[in-house]
């Protein structure tokens, strides 16, 4: 299931997706559970990538115990709130690294999470990383290369082609990770 950050009646958004019931979600200790949450605004073009992947996921098995979460513009949010016994966080959010646009980049919290590396002081997605990254071993952003963050609902078509790509490298990345916790 799809959950917003609130309550449906607090944040306006109905869940969508599909049901996962909490005895389905085990603790497996810090490295069992994943949160993988999208981040955007979905009226401004491609900035809505993030949430569009997170409902593309909502239709895809996905192994247990992972929480979907729809962010949309309250991706601060997600860096106040309590996360400990997620051992992996996965954000999705549309990043400009000047790449052609639908570009899929994937950032890992050491990479340049702290602004290191070739790209300016991070804002968007990656100002998060160090907030969460206090409270979870491992965060990684998969991000798409926007074409038009202007007024408009609907990705551009080389974003919305990125979507698909973009979903199933956030399940590799869950994958792998669960097989590396099982041993």
């Amino acid at each position: 299931m799809v959950h917003p950050p609130d309550h449906p009646e607090q944040s306006g958004r109905e869940p969508t997706g599909r049901t996962r019931s909490d005895h389905e979600r085990t603790d497996r200790g810090a490295g069992g559970r994943v949160l993988i949450a999208g981040v955007g605004n979905v009226f401004c073009a491609d900035d809505g990538f993030g949430v569009a992947v997170i409902h593309r996921l909502a239709h895809d098995p996905l192994p247990a115990p992972v929480d979907l979460r729809d962010y949309g513009i309250r991706g601060r949010h997600l860096a106040a709130q309590h996360l400990d016994g997620y051992g992996l966080v996965v954000l999705v959010d549309a990043l400009h690294r000047d790449g052609p646009p639908g570009t899929l980049y994937v950032v890992e919290a050491a990479d340049d999470a702290a602004g290191a590396g070739p790209y300016p002081r991070p804002d968007g997605v990656l100002a998060l990383v160090p907030a969460i990254h206090r409270q979870v071993a491992r965060v990684v952003v998969v991000g798409c290369e926007p074409g038009d963050i202007g007024t408009g609902i609907g990705l551009s078509p080389a974003v919305e082609n990125a979507v698909g790509p973009a979903a199933k490298l956030v399940l590799d990345i869950v994958t792998r990770a669960h097989r590396s916790w099982s041993g």
